[in-house]
């Protein structure tokens, strides 16, 4: 497993960050990706936000979405959710909606994973990002390949990326 640490500066949207949009440009092979938390620069084709004004094929609650993919359909998948319940909740304002108390438990992550699983193709990609380095897991059946630490400086968290491929 390859680990590596490259300093940037944040931003709101993940992809845009100089060593996040690299890896993104090495990771992602050809194929089909998909992307349940799109947001508004994600480089996968089929991508959902539930925001109906960042620009996604899809505007569905994220787990909703997966559950509606065929399994073993992507060749990879991309998995920028929001990283704590308080960003939960401002994606929720901003579309004018209360939060979803289910969405700010675990559990919904867990399930969100478990879906990503099943729609991966074997050998498929998933990448994923936040504030640890869980991933899909092991328990799921995928193998860690590679780990990218972006630091930000000062007290701000850094946002973890993991690669893993399923088994």
């Amino acid at each position: 497993m390859t680990i590596e640490r490259k300093w940037a500066m944040p931003s709101r949207w993940t992809f845009t960050i100089k060593p996040i949009k690299e890896l993104l440009i090495e990771e992602m092979t050809e194929g089909l990706w998909c992307d349940p938390f799109a947001g508004q620069n994600s480089p996968a084709q089929v991508t959902n936000d539930l925001n109906p004004e960042n620009p996604a094929t899809c505007h569905m609650d994220a787990l909703d979405f997966l559950k509606a993919q065929p399994a073993d359909h992507y060749d990879g998948v991309l998995f920028d959710p929001p990283y704590s319940p308080r960003q939960v909740q401002e994606c929720y304002q901003q579309i004018g909606q209360k939060t979803v108390a289910d969405h700010t438990r675990a559990d919904f992550w867990s399930h969100c994973k478990d879906e990503i699983a099943r729609v991966t193709k074997p050998n498929g990609k998933v990448l994923c990002f936040g504030w640890n380095s869980m991933g899909i897991c092991k328990s799921r059946g995928f193998s860690m390949k590679r780990i990218l630490l972006v630091p930000h400086g000062g007290a701000k968290n850094d946002t973890i990326c993991t690669v893993e491929v399923k088994n």
